[in-house]
């Protein structure tokens, strides 16, 4: 064969390859690769947020769910007057990476209301259904959010089992007593003195301007929260029967206090890695309530952001970006 020959042989070839990968190049792009019913369900199933039910002892618990169940646990425990709907944007930005759970306590949201006569609605008892909620799930370890109500049940659970709590996230959960201020004057006046009259004043934390007060009280924008917030609230506030379990619990609020330096001997003991992210224009727990955490914990992360008690409606996407750091 020539010299001559042999080139246009190889260049026919090259021509003939490069030809050959356009074609599956193309092919490609208009017939992508066949994706199993298998795989595409599990894609979905582990991004997508889960709307579950589960019986705890009677009472028919309503959660949250998303994420792979391999991945590490995030419980997310909401405030008053709230419910697992306060999580809505915050799952989806976690659920890639982390197993993301978020109930609702019975009387709130989408749970249960067992009658006031027949259910024990003190924070003991919360936090006592919370952990066979999380024994049910068959849940180990996994981190904690805490926020408002949540964190008297949250810092409960951590205290009874300190080696399930890998971590804690804090937004607006009070653990020392110079967190309690002013808001709480007319509460300790119940406290005192649990009679109806001391109990009208509060009434208007679960009317419909009490509660929408609570998510735009010391936000930057107020066209930055959904009016859906209040009204989803307002659902479980008046069913008939909830307005007395939401004082019996404003009660029992007190009972809270003594737990403090408990709460604070398990910071200073077992050191969980702890990340504070608190609305610092907050009137229901100030910044004051925030700054204590410093005292007792060595392995903190700390982050005063310029908005209210619900944080996550003004700043979800910071909050889940410094989550995801932080836990990283």
């Amino acid at each position: 064969m020539s010299e001559n020959t042999f080139n246009i042989n190889t260049r026919l070839l090259v021509a003939t390859a490069l030809s050959i990968s356009l074609i599956v190049i193309l092919w490609s792009a208009v017939w992508p690769p066949s994706v199993s019913a298998a795989e595409e369900k599990l894609a979905v199933t582990t991004t997508q947020t889960l709307h579950k039910t589960i019986n705890i002892d009677g009472v028919e618990i309503f959660y949250r769910e998303a994420g792979p169940a391999d991945a590490p646990t995030i419980l997310l425990l909401h405030g008053f007057p709230t419910s697992s709907h306060m999580f809505r944007n915050l799952i989806p930005a976690l659920s890639d990476k982390y197993h993301v759970v978020a109930p609702d306590y019975p009387g709130f949201g989408n749970s249960a209301q067992p009658a006031l006569e027949a259910f024990d609605y003190t924070f003991d008892n919360l936090a006592k259904v919370m952990e066979r909620f999380i024994a049910a799930l068959g849940i180990e370890k996994y981190s904690l959010y805490l926020m408002d109500y949540g964190a008297p049940i949250g810092f409960r659970l951590a205290a009874k089992h300190p080696d399930q709590v890998q971590a804690l996230i804090v937004q607006n959960g009070n653990a020392y007593e110079e967190g309690l201020r002013e808001f709480w004057d007319p509460i300790r006046i119940y406290w005192k003195d649990q009679t109806a009259k001391n109990a009208e004043p509060l009434a208007g934390f679960i009317a419909h301007d009490g509660v929408k007060w609570q998510y735009t009280h010391g936000v930057r924008n107020v066209e930055t929260v959904s009016p859906d917030n209040w009204n989803v609230d307002l659902r479980h506030l008046t069913r008939e029967g909830n307005p007395a379990i939401q004082l019996a619990l404003f009660y029992d609020y007190q009972n809270n206090v003594p737990h403090y330096p408990e709460w604070q001997a398990y910071f200073r003991k077992h050191q969980p890695p702890t990340l504070i992210v608190w609305g610092k224009n907050d009137y229901i727990f100030p910044a004051e309530g925030a700054h204590p955490y410093k005292r007792d914990l060595k392995n903190l992360e700390f982050h005063l952001l310029d908005t209210g008690h619900f944080a996550l409606e003004e700043d979800g996407q910071v909050i889940a970006n410094t989550i995801r750091n932080f836990l990283k």
